[in-house]
């Protein structure tokens, strides 16, 4: 069964709770959904960070959305859930972080998905949907190990560009 790291925006897609998006990026964000839950496991932190995340930001009673369904699927099949301890030395500060140097240009609250990706033993990528400053953060990632699999990169090219118009567009993994 594949591995991943979900970070929230990909149910947040799926929701159709995140503005701007392509209508496909919103059906690849719920066919990846669908597909972990036939085959996947969903790599979690032990403190539940990553868990308390989409139970802040999505709707359980009742589920609305693909990514709501998604996480009351995960919550009732925890046999498809692996964790992974992290050590938290500041608010949104884990030893597991993969590069000190990138840790502190890193948004804070995205940190523990990579914490998490980097502390398991696969290595398991990350899912990112449309949160466009990963595209500066994967490359470095990248050289620890660590992969991030954009679901949907025109959207997050396109939401680069509009929210850094003076850099260059960035490359792709």
């Amino acid at each position: 069964m594949n591995k991943l790291v979900i970070d929230t925006n990909v149910l947040l897609v799926a929701n159709e709770q995140h503005h701007d998006v392509s209508d496909e990026c919103i059906e690849e964000c719920i066919r990846r959904l669908r597909t972990i839950q036939e085959s996947g496991i969903t790599i979690i932190d032990d403190g539940y960070r990553i868990l308390g995340e989409y139970q802040n930001k999505t709707r359980l009673n009742p589920p609305k959305g693909v990514g709501d369904v998604f996480l009351k699927w995960l919550l009732r099949n925890p046999q498809r859930i692996e964790s992974v301890s992290l050590n938290e030395t500041a608010q949104d500060c884990f030893v597991e972080f993969p590069d000190s140097v990138l840790e502190p240009l890193f948004d804070a609250p995205d940190r523990k998905f990579a914490a998490v990706a980097y502390a398991h033993p696969d290595k398991p990528p990350i899912l990112q949907a449309a949160d466009c400053k990963w595209l500066d953060w994967w490359p470095v990632l990248n050289t620890k190990g660590v992969r991030v699999e954009f679901l949907c990169p025109t959207d997050a090219c396109k939401f680069y560009q509009n929210k850094f118009p003076n850099k260059a567009k960035p490359e792709l993994p």
